[in-house]
């Protein structure tokens, strides 16, 4: 399997780690669209949304449980925004689930 993010799991490309468990890893996106813009990753590799089933849905809900702690550590205490892009479509350009905690600034609906 060639993906960067399970390289970044396992310590083959560095990444800007701001959180890691048994479970999930969070680091700093590399191209960023907000001041604080996080990537927070399963370490099981789960391709996208379409491969969420009840045997793995638990890692997506530590996932949710989590992600409000690093906002808090990253001083987003005035809100903060989760995206998740299913599919290449919809902007998903690595095939690992992945969400975008971002925060920072102000955002606009509908995003564009």
């Amino acid at each position: 399997m060639d993906c960067v993010f399970c390289a970044i799991i396992n310590g083959e490309i560095p990444s800007s780690k701001v959180y890691e468990d048994d479970t999930i890893v969070a680091f700093k996106d590399l191209s960023p669209q907000a001041p604080v813009h996080i990537l927070v990753i399963p370490k099981q590799h789960i391709k996208w949304g379409y491969d969420v089933t009840p045997e793995n849905s638990a890692v997506v809900a530590h996932i949710f449980e989590t992600i409000p702690k690093i906002a808090k550590e990253q001083g987003l205490d005035n809100g903060y925004r989760v995206v998740n892009n299913c599919g290449e479509s919809a902007g998903q350009s690595v095939l690992h689930l992945h969400f975008h905690l971002l925060g920072g600034r102000d955002f606009t609906w509908p995003p564009g």
